[in-house]
């Protein structure tokens, strides 16, 4: 009975040992599950840390990138020049013209040429017509078209909102308005500017302010009006004292007298957004005869009028002129035959641009003038000029048959295209410069 119950006490012993071990291993295994799962949202929270991390530092680096893109981008705006940024602006803006558009920004002419009336003293719808038909880069007006205040400014305004409407480019708006014997508005009484003299009370005067006053007074009242380009100052140097077509329109026969005084017009006129021309490439002062009549020559060598009728347009180049008048004056012992200077390679690129170093605009005098019209046809004289290095032709007898005579000589290729955009880049370079 006694072994019985020790054996059965045995047994319970052995169970609650069992059951403890159990109780303990479940408890062991719970424990560890607890533990494994801590350690793995460790591992998971780690792991989220370390993604944002990285996700962070990966947009860190994009901004950084596209911040250093953006500056490098930024770098090389800022390291073009403004020449370079101009350049690229003329570049575009020839892409988009036809060769007719190009070549009519070669061409300036009088209201009348472009419309066919007789006399024109407004801008209305028939001039905007006939410049959608003939886009040209430039007008020149006359006393004839010059009335009053009201009349001109509505006049030129109308022209210049025309101009960039139809070729998205501002016009050249022309006038001879050098003061004194050839004034256009201020030789009219419905006008209430100053006038002047002569320029050659001006030059024995020897004093430059007044020159400049000039050019500031005629500056400033032409840009009122609308114009934009004035032909003057006079630069020739008067060598010949019978020479009547120049006269007191010079500022003497010293060559550097005259130099210093249409320096300082020069300056007045840009002062006032008027861009001014030299003229009468290679000097009219020493002539006798009149370009306007007919056949007129200097007899100088190219020694000689470097030494004196030059000096001026040298000193012009030398200060950034931005256009020069080459004159019908013919000079053989310069360039060995008879053509006019506006029709010479020779004096035209040898001379004034590889010579004397000038890169601005060329323009023709009047090709109506009789210098030219009794001896070349309209089309013939106009492409001649073209060859010569003429940027721009100014009033040709027959301004529609020197167009297509041009335009002809292009597509013939008497006429280089390079010879055509050559000219309408520097054109396009004071037209589009800020």
């Amino acid at each position: 009975m006694k072994n019985r119950s020790k054996r059965h006490f045995n047994k319970n012993c052995y169970i609650f040992i069992a059951i403890l071990i159990v109780f303990i291993a479940v408890l062991a295994m719970v424990f560890l599950i607890a533990a494994h799962g801590k350690k793995q949202k460790k591992v998971s929270e780690a792991d989220s840390v370390v993604t944002q991390m990285t996700d962070s530092e990966y947009e860190s680096d994009l901004v950084i990138e596209e911040s250093t893109v953006e500056e490098t981008e930024m770098q090389l705006i800022e390291e073009k020049s403004p020449e370079q940024l101009l350049e690229e602006r003329i570049d575009a803006k020839m892409a988009q013209m036809t060769l007719e558009e190009r070549v009519l920004q070669m061409f300036m002419i009088t209201p009348e040429a472009l419309t066919g009336y007789g006399t024109v003293t407004a801008a209305g719808d028939v001039t905007y017509q006939s410049l959608q038909k003939y886009p040209v880069g430039g007008m020149i007006l006359f006393a004839q078209n010059v009335i009053d205040p009201d009349q001109l400014g509505t006049m030129n305004g109308n022209l210049q909102n025309y101009s960039e409407e139809i070729t998205g480019l501002p016009m050249f708006i022309s006038v001879d308005e050098e003061g004194g014997k050839v004034a256009r508005i201020a030789k009219n009484s419905n006008f209430s500017v100053e006038t002047f003299s002569d320029m050659r009370s001006i030059g024995d005067s020897g004093d430059t302010t007044k020159a400049y006053e000039v050019g500031n007074t005629i500056g400033a009242y032409l840009n009122q009006y609308g114009f934009n380009l004035d032909f003057a100052p006079d630069a020739d140097v008067l060598t010949n004292p019978d020479n009547q077509v120049i006269g007191t329109r010079s500022f003497g026969t010293d060559p550097y007298v005259v130099s210093e005084m249409t320096q300082s017009v020069v300056k007045g006129l840009e002062d006032n957004q008027v861009y001014a021309c030299l003229k009468h490439f290679p000097g009219h002062g020493a002539t006798s005869g009149d370009t306007h009549a007919g056949y007129a020559y200097t007899d100088k060598t190219l020694d000689e009028l470097m030494q004196s009728e030059l000096v001026p347009f040298s000193n012009g180049i030398q200060n950034g002129v931005h256009f020069i008048m080459v004159s019908h004056i013919a000079a053989p012992q310069v360039t060995g035959d008879n053509l006019p200077a506006s029709l010479s390679p020779y004096m035209i690129q040898t001379v004034l641009r590889e010579q004397m170093g000038y890169d601005g605009i060329v323009i023709t005098d009047a090709m109506n003038m009789g210098a030219i019209s009794d001896n070349y046809g309209s089309a013939d004289a106009a492409v001649r000029a073209v060859n010569a290095g003429a940027d721009i032709v100014l009033m040709p007898k027959d301004f529609a048959s020197a167009y297509q005579g041009v335009l002809n000589a292009v597509e013939n290729g008497t006429i280089s295209t390079d010879r055509i955009d050559e000219s309408v880049r520097r054109i396009l370079r004071v037209k589009m410069q800020p």
